[in-house]
């Protein structure tokens, strides 16, 4: 693992029981980078990330962040490592009984011991830095979607963290809001000088954005390369979830019978 690489991921292999989620994964993300993870539901992206964090262990290969293999770290210098990473939970996942200040200042209260007036201006500098400084006292149920999210982006740089991960943070927003969050991460991540990580869906939104892609299906990496190489790509089906096609090799129609024999339609033919 070079200098430049602050997360490397080598032949990771997982499965729940005997189910494998992860089949001989290979990533790496460079310092300062800003990556997506795409791919349907279900193929491993978000499980990635839990190895990252040290969530779930790999049943083969390792995850390297900032030089140290996760699965081997103890729980105390497990908790230092995510003390350097930031997460955005899907839907932003917001303390509801918090107020929008509160939901900021929780990471600053929970690891530092910054007195409360430092802690104050760091949190009215991350909410202005989302664009919604004035908003401090308001509850999450009195914020729009969009503005919700914001808020738990500005949770979660709070601490200024070296690896920033987003699990489907485009999941739910208008039109407006997709957009505005997608120039957020942009911007936050060169501004921090973070590497960022996103799982997403949302294929035009990320490659508006991101430096890399990588690629997922059932579990594997089948295509990778910038937006231009992911938009020329000649697999089949990263083609189709690209573009959005209808049919491909995710099929329209679910595998069954003939259909016109289910009908009777052959034999009302013979008859007649």
């Amino acid at each position: 693992m070079s200098s430049q690489e602050l997360v490397e991921i080598r032949d990771v292999n997982f499965a729940y029981d005997s189910r494998p989620i992860l089949k001989g994964i290979n990533m790496t993300f460079p310092r300062g980078r800003l990556i997506a993870i795409m791919g349907l539901s279900g193929c491993g992206k978000t499980t990635l990330l839990r190895h990252i964090g040290g969530v779930l262990k790999p049943t083969k290969g390792y995850v390297k962040v900032d030089g140290q293999v996760i699965h081997e770290l103890d729980q105390d210098a497990l908790y230092l490592m995510r003390r350097k990473m930031g997460m955005l939970f899907q839907f932003g996942a917001l303390f509801t009984d918090m107020t929008v200040f509160d939901n900021v200042a929780f990471q600053m209260r929970e690891h530092t011991d910054l007195p409360e007036e430092i802690i104050r201006d760091l949190v009215m500098m991350k909410l202005h830095a989302v664009g919604l400084y004035g908003t401090q006292n308001l509850m999450p149920a009195e914020l729009s979607g969009g503005m919700a999210r914001r808020v738990a982006l500005a949770r979660t740089i709070a601490l200024d963290p070296m690896l920033i991960m987003y699990d489907e943070p485009f999941a739910g927003l208008d039109p407006i809001s997709l957009t505005v969050v997608g120039q957020l991460i942009r911007r936050l991540n060169d501004a921090l000088g973070a590497t960022s990580i996103v799982v997403t869906h949302d294929v035009q939104e990320s490659l508006k954005i991101v430096d890399y892609i990588y690629f997922v299906s059932d579990g594997a990496i089948i295509a990778e390369g910038s937006a231009d190489d992911i938009r020329a790509s000649g697999e089949a089906f990263v083609h189709q979830f690209v573009y959005g096609e209808m049919d491909g090799p995710i099929p329209f129609h679910y595998p069954a019978g003939d259909f016109s024999k289910d009908l009777g339609i052959q034999s009302r033919g013979a008859d007649a």
